[in-house]
């Protein structure tokens, strides 16, 4: 049954009112019941019904205008008007209709077919209601969609512009910003603005002791500093590891950008409270100047990071100004890795050896293994030029073990063919990416094992640095290496941290003198002094000591007469080809013993 369903009945003749009623309310309808057309239109704004039977002739306002009122109304526009009239015109139809009815009985009317008109128009009211509902919750659902793609939407810019730890714009927003900048400077050739491009000085040291979340926190706490040093209007970008970017985005006096980086290194002297310890971070800073004349936003990127290498090439800690020149250096350097990654895959290497002479009996004492390229078009390359190279690269270590075997292949063969005695060694310098290698030992051993040189005739060369970069992990290698009698030399002794207590620490055999020491020594009393105190040390320690770079007879009657047991320069010999030095163990004994005699 359909009780909820009210049904009102229009009609000035109390017996239809009556009779339609008794009939609908039997079926289980409720009915309502109206006999003008003014109480009809306030019982429908008291309580809209579902459904309004509507005779055509009322007092007052016709079936028709009432039909039309209700039409016109968008609260009741919906509602199924039936007509019942004892109007037959064709044409009392057809008004009907266009009054907005939706169907019309004829009187006398029979119950089963008004009965049947009425079931039909509250079936498609019915219809049309869960449409609408339907439409309703479609459109409810559309909307919440639509929020949520929104949502989703700003996320994904988010994600797409945003660093997700910092919470700083990333590169792809800050190309964006540079765009932006470039486009600005087209239209007004007279604007300037300035890119300083950031990178930390030595943060893997902080991942690599305390840790990959400890540095998170450390980066965290970096951006909230430098962000206290700029602007409103200057943006800040991390565009990645620890390397970040500041747009100056009008800096037409260039003193300004190089006030923030003055302020940046200044703040940076402060320390950071991080995991119960005190950290401290630098950087070193490249500045470009942005104009009309650049075309890419790449560009500025590339010439910043240019002259932010030369500012940690040159010490760290400091900024640089981008140059014409440093683009020039970059592209020289990138053609040197390109050609140095060929130069390893088609071997086009060579081992110079520089004799080590015993300065008390002028015998050769040993030889110093130097790395040598031989480009096939530009001839010798400078090791000051390939090597930086070769160890940022990772080839050193390729490279290194190279050195290592070929050179004791040659001292192998030396001392086989009795061209040397059997106490000759060979000295091979190490980078630090070596030492730090965890299979470093072994290949030691496997190198001694096949080349069946004796473990004393092979000494490695070190610098300062390489030890204090991990004093724990160099502790272990030299431990290993004092095991199998393998001799430890601290090369170019005096120019590094120069700390005393490593000496103490580790087995070190031999102190190498750099060569700066000797350089102008004659006429220098405070170098003078400087290589007496590290003869000094040495006799302390009962370490050997070489002196690098002797090439007047007055140097080497210096360091003669302060106690140098060994020594090497170009007055003896310079680093030569195995062929030379094939003819050099031969042949040069009597005039190192002329230099020696000459020194007294």
């Amino acid at each position: 049954m359909e009780k909820h369903i009210s049904i009102l009945i229009v009609d000035d003749v109390p017996d239809n009112l009556r009779l339609l009623s008794s009939m609908l309310e039997s079926r289980g309808y409720s009915t309502r019941k109206a006999i003008s057309s003014s109480m009809a239109l306030l019982s429908i704004e008291a309580s809209p019904p579902d459904l309004v039977l509507l005779d055509i002739q009322l007092p007052g306002m016709s079936g028709y205008e009432v039909c039309r009122y209700l039409k016109q109304d968008p609260r009741f526009a919906e509602i199924p008007v039936i007509f019942l009239s004892a109007l037959n015109d064709i044409g009392d139809k057809v008004e009907g209709f266009e009054a907005g009815g939706a169907d019309f009985i004829t009187k006398p009317f029979h119950i089963e077919e008004v009965l049947r008109r009425v079931q039909h128009q509250l079936s498609l009211r019915r219809a049309q209601l869960e449409i609408h509902q339907l439409n309703s919750q479609l459109e409810a659902r559309v909307r919440e969609r639509t929020q949520q793609l929104e949502l989703a939407n700003s996320r994904l810019l988010e994600m797409a512009f945003q660093d997700s730890l910092t919470r700083l714009p990333n590169r792809a927003l800050l190309m964006e910003q540079l765009q932006a900048c470039l486009d600005y400077a087209q239209r007004s050739p007279d604007h300037q603005f300035a890119i300083l491009y950031l990178d930390c000085d030595r943060f893997k040291v902080i991942n690599d002791s305390l840790g990959h979340p400890a540095g998170d926190e450390l980066l965290v706490a970096i951006t909230q500093r430098i962000k206290a040093l700029l602007r409103q209007d200057d943006f800040l970008a991390r565009l990645g590891g620890d390397e970040f970017v500041i747009l100056l985005r009008d800096s037409s006096d260039r003193s300004a950008a190089i006030l923030v980086a003055e302020r940046i290194l200044d703040a940076f002297t402060a320390s950071f409270p991080l995991r119960e310890r005190d950290v401290f971070i630098s950087f070193s800073i490249g500045i470009t100047f942005g104009h009309a004349c650049y075309q890419q936003p790449e560009d500025l990127l590339r010439d910043a990071d240019t002259a932010m290498y030369h500012a940690k090439s040159s010490g760290k800690s400091q900024y640089q100004i981008f140059t014409p020149a440093m683009h020039e250096t970059a592209l020289k350097r990138l053609q040197i890795e390109t050609d140095l990654r060929k130069a390893v895959k088609n071997q086009e290497f060579e081992i110079y050896y520089q004799p080590i002479i015993n300065l008390q009996n002028g015998t050769i004492a040993g030889a110093e293994a130097l790395l040598r390229w031989i480009h096939p078009t530009h001839g010798m390359i400078s090791p000051a030029q390939f090597i930086p190279i070769a160890e940022e690269t990772g080839l050193i270590l390729q490279l290194g073990n190279w050195v290592l075997w070929q050179s004791c292949h040659q001292l192998n063969f030396w001392q086989t063919q009795q061209l040397v005695s059997s106490d000759f060694f060979v000295s091979i310098n190490l980078a630090a990416a070596q030492f730090a290698e965890p299979n470093f030992v072994q290949q030691i051993d496997a190198v001694i094992a096949e080349t069946q040189i004796a473990p004393e005739c092979l000494k490695l060369e070190i610098t300062e640095s390489t030890i204090l970069e991990n004093t724990e992990a160099s502790e272990r290698v030299f431990q290993n290496l004092r095991d199998r009698q393998i001799e430890i030399s601290i090369d170019d002794f005096g120019t590094g941290y120069s700390s005393l207590c490593y000496l103490s620490l580790f087995p070190i055999n031999t102190l190498k003198i750099d060569q700066s020491f000797l350089r102008t020594v004659e006429d220098n009393a405070r170098k003078r002094r400087l290589l007496t105190a590290i003869v000094n040390i040495g006799d302390t320690m009962d370490m050997t000591l070489v002196a690098e770079g002797i090439e007047t007879p007055q140097q080497l009657s210096l360091v003669r007469s302060l106690g140098c047991q060994l020594g090497q320069g170009y007055l003896f010999s310079a680093p030569i080809n195995v062929q030379n030095m094939n003819h050099f163990l031969t042949n040069q004994t009597r005039v190192i013993k002329s230099h020696l005699e000459s020194s007294v």
